[in-house]
């Protein structure tokens, strides 16, 4: 089974974010919206919802409306295949190239692949410089922009919320944090401070190592989870910390599965 974890930039109209979701149907697992970053997070399963969801966006959204703090090159922005149980990773690459090939012919929008070729931070600093797109046209989309699409093991998308901090602590704290399992920017979110982390190991480096590197240099209001985690994740952290750490076992994706 392939999951894919779509990101959209829209995060601010529910209404219109509920419309765009209902694309998936029953392959839907999960929606999470973000009004600061104006981005959601659609966790889907299955072949026929990534295109559907795709379709969906681009005919409702338009980037030159589009503000929020969160980095982004097109109204779809990012779409990582993850493989689960049962798949390989030659299984994601497969969907992820079959969709990019799909996206810019059906839909005429530029593609950047990532994953083994090249990394998606790599993608948002290069893209029409000193990238250029792997397929599709060489120009952004007039209202779409640019799609990402990736294929990658499972991550935790993961939000940790500073009280009595500034931004250029925040961003100090992020460059700390970066490394081979950690991906991190510190963030003005409204009138908050936010560290925004993927952690791409975390198995190896889990959001409680995380959590105490960073409360021991600034004071955490709240963790936010973004999205699902693999219930593996979930078993490395003491279940006492569960809370702290904004995890349960509902938002694993294997409990969204047995739904």
């Amino acid at each position: 089974m392939i999951e894919c974890v779509i990101n959209i930039s829209e995060g601010r109209d529910l209404d219109l974010v509920e419309e765009i979701a209902l694309a998936a149907g029953n392959d839907l697992l999960d929606v999470h919206c973000d009004p600061d970053h104006n981005r959601s997070v659609l966790t889907v399963i299955g072949a026929a919802a990534p295109p559907a969801i795709i379709r969906a966006a681009v005919q409702r959204l338009d980037l030159r409306s589009h503000a929020g703090v969160h980095p982004r090159i097109g109204v779809v922005d990012v779409v990582p295949f993850v493989p689960l149980e049962g798949s390989t990773f030659d299984d994601a690459l497969n969907s992820r190239d079959a969709t990019a090939w799909w996206i810019a012919d059906e839909l005429r929008i530029p593609v950047f692949l990532y994953g083994p070729e090249r990394t998606l931070p790599e993608v948002r600093r290069g893209a029409f410089t000193t990238i250029r797109p792997d397929f599709g046209p060489p120009e952004p989309h007039l209202t779409a922009g640019a799609v990402a699409v990736g294929a990658r093991n499972p991550l935790l998308a993961w939000n940790l919320w500073l009280s009595d901090a500034d931004l250029e602590q925040a961003k100090a704290l992020a460059a700390s944090l970066r490394g081979p399992g950690v991906r991190a920017l510190g963030l003005q979110v409204g009138n908050q401070i936010q560290v925004s982390m993927n952690l791409i190991d975390p198995l190896h480096v889990g959001p409680a190592e995380i959590y105490d590197i960073v409360a021991a240099s600034a004071k955490i209001e709240r963790a936010e989870l973004v999205g699902l985690l693999p219930r593996a994740v979930l078993e490395t952290v003491e279940p006492k910390r569960w809370e702290q750490l904004n995890l349960s076992i509902d938002t694993t994706i294997e409990h969204r599965l047995d739904r």
